[in-house]
């Protein structure tokens, strides 16, 4: 064998170490790589499945604000008017074109009937044909007065109000028309004299007109 040859066959010995070299080098590197990337991603799942959800609270109320969301709940047109007039306005309301006198003797007449037990104003105002709007002044204009007391309830499901009769209002209506108020002899008139209210037939005449004005209207 000639040196050239003897040249050329170590080089080749070398090169094929340097090939197991790389091969060998190789391996290992690749394993790592796989363990490195399979580790974090198992650790990441595990930490996502373990948090728990985050419950947020309610917020406690206090007592002012748990009284003040009470009042805002259980507000009524009545209550808003309240707050919108002025005290003038509500004592001097009037509906136009209405006896509010005569009215007022009306509202309590019907509540006189009910006595105690009251009656829901709603039912008040859609029985003498007034809107919600003129029944809540109204209403509150008569509370003012002293003539009636408003009683509030939930009735389905809805703040309102109970009107019950306090006092009967002082009218004159029941005697514009006596024939004592215009009597020429009133000065002379006594119980037990000559002309008397006990045997005057203008009184007795006016009294059977009164008492038949109720039938008429029925």
């Amino acid at each position: 064998m000639t040196d050239i040859d003897e040249a050329t066959k170590i080089k080749m010995e070398i090169a094929e170490l340097k090939k197991k070299t790389k091969i060998l080098e190789a391996k290992p590197a690749k394993k790592v790589a796989k363990k490195a990337g399979a580790k974090p991603a198992k650790k990441v799942a595990k930490k996502a499945e373990a948090k728990p959800a985050k419950v947020v609270k309610p917020k406690k109320l206090t007592k002012k604000e748990l009284a003040e969301a009470k009042r805002i709940a259980e507000r009524t047109v009545e209550d808003e008017l309240e707050e919108q007039l002025t005290e003038s306005e509500i004592e001097n309301f009037q509906i136009e074109k209405v006896d509010m006198e005569r009215l007022t003797n009306k509202i309590c007449d019907i509540l006189a009937e009910r006595e105690s037990d009251g009656m829901l104003q709603s039912e008040l105002w859609k029985k003498l044909k007034l809107s919600g709007r003129d029944g809540s002044r109204l209403s509150l204009k008569l509370e003012r007065m002293g003539t009636i007391t408003r009683e509030k309830l939930l009735e389905n499901d809805r703040w309102t109000y109970k009107l019950i009769l306090k006092k009967t209002p002082i009218s004159t209506q029941s005697i514009e028309n006596s024939p004592c108020l215009v009597c020429t002899v009133e000065q002379k008139c006594s119980l037990d004299g000559e002309i008397s209210p006990k045997t005057c037939q203008l009184i007795e005449d006016w009294v059977i007109a009164e008492f038949k004005k109720p039938l008429k209207a029925k």
